[in-house]
């Protein structure tokens, strides 16, 4: 899958250190996966939670992050749409937030 906006994620881990390791994890499995429909990521990742248009949310760090990213299946892409600790997290709508 092709990421879109990854630069969003260096930025936070930046800001969060102790989520860098994590995230570069998920980068790479991402970059490596071939999803096609929202079964093949939950057969990858059983925690991530599949949401409407298209959003799905992955834990990240024992879930102490959240992911948001929007999935165009078409076109083997990825694009992030949140990066945040739960709290900010519990404070979005995860289906059709949009990075500003």
């Amino acid at each position: 899958m092709k990421i879109v906006a990854v630069k969003i994620l260096r930025e936070f881990w930046t800001l969060h250190p102790d989520a860098e390791q994590h995230l570069k994890a998920w980068v790479d499995e991402a970059k490596r996966a071939t999803w096609t429909q929202p079964a093949d990521i939950k057969a990858q990742y059983r925690n991530a939670s599949i949401l409407k248009n298209r959003r799905v949310v992955f834990n990240i760090k024992s879930n102490d992050y959240r992911l948001v990213v929007a999935v165009a299946y078409r076109f083997d892409a990825v694009y992030i749409k949140f990066i945040g600790t739960h709290a900010q997290y519990d404070a979005i709508n995860a289906e059709n937030i949009e990075l500003e």
